[in-house]
Protein backbone atom coordinates (compact mmCIF):
# COMPACT_ATOMS: atom_id res chain seq x y z
CA UNK A 1 0.00 0.00 0.00
CA UNK A 2 1.68 3.16 -1.32
CA UNK A 3 2.15 5.41 2.66
CA UNK A 4 2.10 8.94 0.59
CA UNK A 5 1.87 10.34 -2.44
CA UNK A 6 2.67 14.10 -3.30
CA UNK A 7 0.27 15.72 -6.06
CA UNK A 8 -1.96 18.50 -6.26
CA UNK A 9 -4.71 17.05 -5.60
CA UNK A 10 -3.38 15.29 -2.23
CA UNK A 11 -2.04 18.85 -0.89
CA UNK A 12 -4.43 19.76 1.91
CA UNK A 13 -4.13 15.88 3.17
CA UNK A 14 -0.46 15.75 3.45
CA UNK A 15 0.50 18.08 6.00
CA UNK A 16 3.47 16.97 7.34
CA UNK A 17 6.84 15.86 6.20
CA UNK A 18 7.70 12.56 5.11
CA UNK A 19 10.68 10.67 4.09
CA UNK A 20 8.72 7.80 1.78
CA UNK A 21 6.42 9.51 -0.78
CA UNK A 22 5.58 9.36 -4.47
CA UNK A 23 6.03 12.44 -5.94
CA UNK A 24 4.43 13.35 -8.97
CA UNK A 25 6.36 16.41 -10.54
CA UNK A 26 5.70 17.84 -14.32
CA UNK A 27 9.44 18.02 -15.88
CA UNK A 28 10.52 20.90 -17.65
CA UNK A 29 11.86 21.23 -21.23
CA UNK A 30 16.26 20.87 -20.97
CA UNK A 31 15.98 19.34 -17.08
CA UNK A 32 17.24 15.70 -17.75
CA UNK A 33 15.48 12.97 -15.32
CA UNK A 34 18.13 12.74 -13.28
CA UNK A 35 18.20 17.03 -12.62
CA UNK A 36 15.14 16.35 -11.37
CA UNK A 37 15.88 13.93 -8.68
CA UNK A 38 18.63 15.66 -7.75
CA UNK A 39 16.25 19.05 -7.50
CA UNK A 40 13.90 17.12 -5.09
CA UNK A 41 16.50 15.33 -3.29
CA UNK A 42 17.70 18.33 -2.40
CA UNK A 43 14.78 20.21 -1.68
CA UNK A 44 13.39 17.24 0.84
CA UNK A 45 17.06 16.49 1.96
CA UNK A 46 15.71 12.99 1.46
CA UNK A 47 18.63 10.34 1.77
CA UNK A 48 16.94 8.12 -1.18
CA UNK A 49 15.26 9.31 -4.90
CA UNK A 50 14.24 7.49 -7.74
CA UNK A 51 12.18 8.00 -11.10
CA UNK A 52 10.21 5.69 -13.28
CA UNK A 53 10.65 6.15 -16.53
CA UNK A 54 13.28 8.65 -17.85
CA UNK A 55 12.09 11.73 -20.44
CA UNK A 56 14.28 12.85 -23.00
CA UNK A 57 15.93 16.15 -21.83
CA UNK A 58 14.15 18.09 -24.33
CA UNK A 59 10.66 16.51 -23.19
CA UNK A 60 8.46 17.52 -20.91
CA UNK A 61 5.48 15.88 -18.74
CA UNK A 62 4.88 13.76 -16.07
CA UNK A 63 7.55 11.95 -13.86
CA UNK A 64 7.16 10.20 -10.98
CA UNK A 65 9.05 10.38 -8.14
CA UNK A 66 9.72 7.64 -5.33
CA UNK A 67 11.77 8.90 -2.18
CA UNK A 68 12.79 6.34 0.70
CA UNK A 69 11.35 3.07 1.11
CA UNK A 70 8.58 4.32 -2.02
CA UNK A 71 11.66 3.97 -4.50
CA UNK A 72 11.21 0.13 -3.98
CA UNK A 73 7.57 0.39 -5.59
CA UNK A 74 9.55 2.66 -8.86
CA UNK A 75 10.15 -0.38 -10.71
CA UNK A 76 6.58 -1.70 -10.84
CA UNK A 77 5.55 1.94 -12.02
CA UNK A 78 8.09 2.42 -14.57
CA UNK A 79 6.66 -1.07 -16.37
CA UNK A 80 3.21 0.74 -16.76
CA UNK A 81 1.68 2.12 -20.06
CA UNK A 82 2.35 5.59 -20.68
CA UNK A 83 0.30 7.82 -22.65
CA UNK A 84 2.18 10.98 -24.83
CA UNK A 85 1.42 13.95 -26.87
CA UNK A 86 4.17 13.89 -29.46
CA UNK A 87 4.68 16.53 -32.62
CA UNK A 88 5.79 14.86 -35.77
CA UNK A 89 7.40 17.09 -37.98
CA UNK A 90 8.12 15.56 -41.91
CA UNK A 91 10.32 16.79 -44.52
CA UNK A 92 13.50 15.59 -42.58
CA UNK A 93 15.18 13.14 -40.50
CA UNK A 94 17.50 13.57 -37.36
CA UNK A 95 20.38 11.28 -35.84
CA UNK A 96 18.68 11.35 -33.02
CA UNK A 97 15.22 11.07 -34.15
CA UNK A 98 14.22 14.37 -32.89
CA UNK A 99 15.17 18.05 -32.77
CA UNK A 100 18.17 17.89 -31.08
CA UNK A 101 20.13 15.99 -33.51
CA UNK A 102 21.78 16.97 -37.03
CA UNK A 103 19.71 16.74 -40.53
CA UNK A 104 20.91 13.72 -41.81
CA UNK A 105 18.31 13.88 -44.76
CA UNK A 106 15.71 15.97 -46.52
CA UNK A 107 12.97 15.50 -48.99
CA UNK A 108 13.88 17.67 -52.36
CA UNK A 109 10.34 18.21 -53.19
CA UNK A 110 7.35 19.55 -51.19
CA UNK A 111 5.68 17.62 -48.51
CA UNK A 112 2.02 17.15 -48.56
CA UNK A 113 -0.04 15.74 -44.95
CA UNK A 114 -3.38 15.52 -44.89
CA UNK A 115 -5.69 12.98 -42.96
CA UNK A 116 -6.45 10.88 -46.32
CA UNK A 117 -2.90 9.82 -46.66
CA UNK A 118 -1.48 9.83 -43.70
CA UNK A 119 -4.34 7.78 -41.71
CA UNK A 120 -3.19 4.70 -42.89
CA UNK A 121 -0.30 5.16 -42.13
CA UNK A 122 -0.87 5.95 -38.97
CA UNK A 123 -3.10 3.09 -38.08
CA UNK A 124 -0.50 0.58 -39.79
CA UNK A 125 1.52 1.22 -36.13
CA UNK A 126 -1.00 0.14 -34.33
CA UNK A 127 -0.36 -3.05 -32.14
CA UNK A 128 2.74 -4.93 -31.24
CA UNK A 129 5.34 -3.87 -33.82
CA UNK A 130 8.69 -4.33 -33.80
CA UNK A 131 10.89 -1.15 -33.58
CA UNK A 132 14.72 -0.21 -33.79
CA UNK A 133 16.11 1.65 -30.67
CA UNK A 134 17.84 4.91 -32.23
CA UNK A 135 21.18 5.12 -31.98
CA UNK A 136 21.04 7.87 -29.18
CA UNK A 137 19.88 6.22 -26.69
CA UNK A 138 20.56 4.44 -23.35
CA UNK A 139 19.88 0.59 -24.81
CA UNK A 140 23.36 -1.20 -24.27
CA UNK A 141 25.15 -2.97 -27.23
CA UNK A 142 27.74 -5.68 -25.82
CA UNK A 143 28.55 -3.85 -22.62
CA UNK A 144 28.16 0.05 -24.21
CA UNK A 145 25.83 2.44 -24.01
CA UNK A 146 24.26 3.30 -27.75
CA UNK A 147 24.63 6.94 -27.16
CA UNK A 148 28.23 6.47 -26.25
CA UNK A 149 29.00 5.17 -29.64
CA UNK A 150 26.78 7.40 -31.28
CA UNK A 151 28.33 10.38 -30.23
CA UNK A 152 31.74 8.69 -31.58
CA UNK A 153 30.09 9.37 -35.03
CA UNK A 154 29.91 5.12 -34.97
CA UNK A 155 26.58 3.85 -35.82
CA UNK A 156 26.25 -0.48 -35.31
CA UNK A 157 23.51 -2.13 -35.97
CA UNK A 158 20.74 -3.36 -33.43
CA UNK A 159 17.80 -5.45 -32.67
CA UNK A 160 14.51 -5.20 -33.14
CA UNK A 161 12.39 -5.36 -30.22
CA UNK A 162 8.73 -5.70 -29.95
CA UNK A 163 6.57 -3.07 -27.96
CA UNK A 164 3.05 -2.52 -28.50
CA UNK A 165 1.26 0.64 -29.59
CA UNK A 166 -2.23 0.31 -27.68
CA UNK A 167 -3.82 3.77 -29.06
CA UNK A 168 -2.77 6.11 -31.71
CA UNK A 169 -4.54 9.00 -32.57
CA UNK A 170 -3.98 11.92 -34.84
CA UNK A 171 -5.27 15.10 -32.86
CA UNK A 172 -4.43 17.61 -34.93
CA UNK A 173 -2.98 18.31 -38.28
CA UNK A 174 -0.76 21.65 -39.03
CA UNK A 175 0.63 22.00 -42.59
CA UNK A 176 3.80 19.55 -42.14
CA UNK A 177 3.29 18.47 -38.65
CA UNK A 178 1.07 16.26 -36.64
CA UNK A 179 0.53 16.29 -33.04
CA UNK A 180 -0.26 12.27 -32.22
CA UNK A 181 -1.79 10.90 -29.04
CA UNK A 182 0.07 7.55 -28.15
CA UNK A 183 -0.30 5.16 -25.36
CA UNK A 184 2.21 2.34 -25.36
CA UNK A 185 4.10 -0.15 -23.63
CA UNK A 186 7.25 0.38 -21.61
CA UNK A 187 10.03 0.18 -23.75
CA UNK A 188 8.26 2.38 -26.51
CA UNK A 189 11.23 5.07 -28.28
CA UNK A 190 8.51 7.69 -29.44
CA UNK A 191 11.27 9.51 -31.48
CA UNK A 192 11.66 5.58 -33.20
CA UNK A 193 8.58 6.04 -33.90
CA UNK A 194 8.11 9.13 -35.73
CA UNK A 195 11.27 8.44 -38.04
CA UNK A 196 9.24 5.10 -38.94
CA UNK A 197 5.82 6.63 -39.95
CA UNK A 198 8.07 9.27 -41.75
CA UNK A 199 10.15 6.79 -43.67
CA UNK A 200 6.46 5.00 -44.15
CA UNK A 201 5.15 8.17 -45.53
CA UNK A 202 7.97 8.58 -47.75
CA UNK A 203 9.10 12.38 -46.87
CA UNK A 204 11.15 11.07 -43.33
CA UNK A 205 10.16 12.61 -40.06
CA UNK A 206 11.60 13.36 -36.78
CA UNK A 207 10.31 13.77 -33.39
CA UNK A 208 9.81 17.42 -32.43
CA UNK A 209 8.17 17.61 -29.24
CA UNK A 210 6.85 15.51 -26.55
CA UNK A 211 5.37 15.71 -23.72
CA UNK A 212 4.00 12.72 -21.07
CA UNK A 213 0.58 12.99 -19.76
CA UNK A 214 -0.07 9.61 -17.91
CA UNK A 215 1.50 6.46 -16.59
CA UNK A 216 -1.00 4.17 -15.76
CA UNK A 217 -3.31 5.79 -13.18
CA UNK A 218 -0.72 8.90 -12.66
CA UNK A 219 -1.73 11.98 -14.61
CA UNK A 220 0.23 14.99 -15.49
CA UNK A 221 -2.50 17.22 -14.64
CA UNK A 222 -2.33 16.04 -11.36
CA UNK A 223 1.70 16.86 -10.88
CA UNK A 224 3.11 19.71 -9.38
CA UNK A 225 6.23 21.82 -11.20
CA UNK A 226 9.60 22.18 -9.32
CA UNK A 227 8.52 25.10 -8.00
CA UNK A 228 5.02 24.73 -6.67
CA UNK A 229 6.51 21.26 -4.75
CA UNK A 230 9.29 23.31 -3.38
CA UNK A 231 6.83 26.28 -1.90
CA UNK A 232 4.63 23.02 -0.55
CA UNK A 233 7.52 21.25 1.02
CA UNK A 234 8.84 23.95 2.93
CA UNK A 235 5.59 25.04 4.15
CA UNK A 236 4.56 21.73 5.92
CA UNK A 237 5.35 21.14 9.68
Amino acid sequence: MTKRIISKNTLQTNRERSSDNLILIDKPAGWTSFDVVKKVKNIGKFKKVGHAGTLDPFATGLLVLGTGKETKTLQQISGDHKTYIATVRFGRSTDTYDGTGEITASVSGPVKIDIESIAPVIDSFKGTVMQVPPMFSAKKKNGTRLYKLARKGTEIEREAVPVTIFELKILEIRDIEIDLYVKCSKGTYIRSLANDIGNATGYLAYLKELRRVAINDFLLEHALNIQEFESYWKALN
